[in-house]
C-alpha cells in the first residue's frame, strides 16, 4: 500500500509542534480531524508513534525513526519546489550543539571554532544537565552533547561517546598568593580552596587522594558551573581545584598562576550522540577536525 504522503506530513507538524492542538491551529484542520489521520498513519505502520506524557505528546521509539524518514521527505519535497519554481537557494544547515553546565567554556569555543563564523552554518547553543541534554538529543532537538563525562550506559538507547580530548587538572591561585611552591598535598591542609562540585569526577578524584594522604581542607566554596570556578579563582585568597584549560586566559595574562599539577588526575571531554539514519554530516566534520588538531 502506497505511503499517504498528506497523513505523513500531518505526523510531522504534530511532532516539530509537541502537540496536537497547536499542530491543527498550524495546519488549519480541527484536532479531531488530525487525530484521526494520525491513527489512519499509526495502522498502515502498524506501529504507535506517540505516547502521551502528561498534557503534552512524546515520540515512540518507531515515531522517532518515522521522524527522520519525515524531514527529509518534506525538506526533499521543499527542494523540489523552489528549484522547479525558479527560486532555490541552497539550505543553510543547522548545527545543534548541547553542553553540560559544568564544561569549561574555553574547552567548548575552540571545538567549534571550525564553524563559528561561517556564514553557510547556523549554530544554536544549548546549555543544561546530562539528563536534560541526553534527553533533547533522543528527542532530535540536538545533534551533539558536550560532556565532561560519557552518557550512562543505556541497553535501550545506544549513546556513542567519543573520548576528544584529556586535559590535566592543577592547583591554581593569584599571583599575589603564589609566593613560592606548593608541596602537595601536604600544604592543602592549610590552604583555603575553591572545588568542583561534588558531581564532577575530578573532584571525586581529588577527594580520594586527600582522604588517603589525611588531609582535611578548608574548603570556600563548591562550585558547580566552570565559569563561575574561573571568577572564584581570581578572587579566592587561597587556591582554586581547576583544569587550566578553564583558566587559560588568566594564566597568560598572569592574573592567575598554576602552583601544581595534581599527579594522576585529569578531566575528560566527550562528545555524545545517538546512531541516527541521517546524521548531521557537520557533527562528524567536527569530530573528524578536532581529533586530527589534538593529534598534533
Amino acid at each position: 500500500m502506497a505511503l499517504n504522503l498528506n497523513h505523513l506530513r500531518y505526523f510531522w507538524a504534530i511532532a516539530h509542534e509537541g502537540s496536537l492542538s497547536r499542530a491543527a491551529e498550524r495546519l488549519h484542520v480541527s484536532p479531531s480531524a488530525l487525530s484521526i489521520q494520525l491513527r489512519k498513519l499509526e495502522d498502515q505502520l502498524g506501529q504507535p508513534l506517540f505516547q502521551r506524557e502528561g498534557r503534552g505528546l512524546q515520540l515512540t521509539e518507531a515515531g522517532l525513526i518515522a521522524l527522520d524518514y519525515a524531514d527529509t521527505v518534506i525538506e526533499t519535497g521543499n527542494e523540489l519546489l523552489s528549484t522547479l519554481s525558479g527560486h532555490r537557494e541552497a539550505p543553510r544547515p543547522v548545527l545543534r550543539v548541547g553542553a553540560i553546565t559544568t564544561l569549561s567554556r574555553n574547552f567548548q569555543l575552540g571545538w567549534l571554532t571550525p564553524v563559528l563564523g561561517r556564514q553557510d552554518v547556523q549554530l544554536s547553543l544549548r546549555s543544561g544537565t546530562m539528563r536534560e541534554l541526553l534527553a533533547e538529543l533522543q528527542a532530535h532537538a540536538l545533534d551533539v552533547v558536550l560532556s565532561n563525562r560519557p552518557a550512562p550506559r543505556d541497553a535501550r538507547t545506544p549513546w556513542r561517546s567519543r573520548l576528544l580530548q584529556e586535559q590535566p587538572v592543577a592547583l591554581v591561585s593569584r599571583t599575589d598568593v603564589a609566593a613560592d611552591g606548593l608541596r602537595f598535598p601536604d600544604d592543602l591542609a592549610s590552604l583555603p580552596m575553591v572545588v568542583p562540585s561534588l558531581d564532577s569526577d575530578v573532584r571525586a578524584g581529588f577527594d580520594h587522594m586527600l582522604e588517603l594522604a589525611g588531609i582535611r581542607p578548608t574548603l570556600l566554596a563548591e562550585v558547580d558551573d566552570m565559569a563561575m570556578l574561573r571568577l572564584m579563582a581570581r578572587a579566592n585568597p587561597g587556591v582554586t581545584l581547576v583544569p587550566p584549560v578553564v583558566v587559560q586566559g588568566e594564566l597568560e595574562s598572569g592574573v592567575l598562576v598554576e602552583r601544581c599539577r595534581v599527579p594522576d588526575l585529569t578531566e575528560r571531554f566527550y562528545a555524545i550522540t545517538l546512531g541516527r539514519r541521517y546524521p548531521n554530516p557537520l557533527v562528524q566534520e567536527l569530530l573528524d577536525r578536532y581529533s586530527v588538531d589534538a593529534a598534533r
